[in-house]
């Protein structure tokens, strides 16, 4: 019978243990890079949302200068805007690409105000759900 010494049956074990932390690592890599599509995704979302408010904030300022006028600014969905209106959907559109704008404007000479809804929808490029940003407020007439 013959002797086996200990280094004999250790051979080939540390190359055994260099790929399983391998495999190890390259899991962790993998998941590493899907949270960081994730995370771009959630960034591009965040900054879409910004440019939507800018936006809304940008007419809620341009309709509260021009209120005697203010039944101008009305949008429906899926209308083409008027000459007033124009410039502000096109430079929304610019900044939020597949961009649907709504504008609701509702006097109420109760109150001497109006309300305004502008609600502003996308979806990405790559697909998935529609997103959608409501702004409301109230301008004095």
């Amino acid at each position: 019978m013959k002797k086996f010494s200990p280094v004999r049956r250790q051979r080939g074990v540390a190359l055994l243990e260099a790929m399983i932390a391998v495999v190890i690592l390259g899991i962790g890599l993998i998941g590493t890079v899907g949270l960081q599509a994730r995370a771009y995704s959630a960034l591009n979302d965040a900054g879409l949302r910004a440019e939507a408010t800018m936006a809304a904030d940008t007419l809620i300022g341009t309709m509260s200068a021009d209120s005697a006028n203010i039944s101008n600014y009305a949008l429906a969905d899926g209308a083409t805007p008027n000459a007033t209106l124009k410039p502000w959907v096109s430079e929304t559109q610019a900044h939020i690409p597949n961009a649907k704008i709504t504008v609701v404007v509702t006097p109420a000479p109760a109150l001497r105000r109006t309300l305004v809804s502008i609600a502003i929808r996308w979806t990405h490029r790559g697909g998935g759900p529609e997103n959608r940003h409501l702004i409301t407020a109230y301008i004095e007439s």
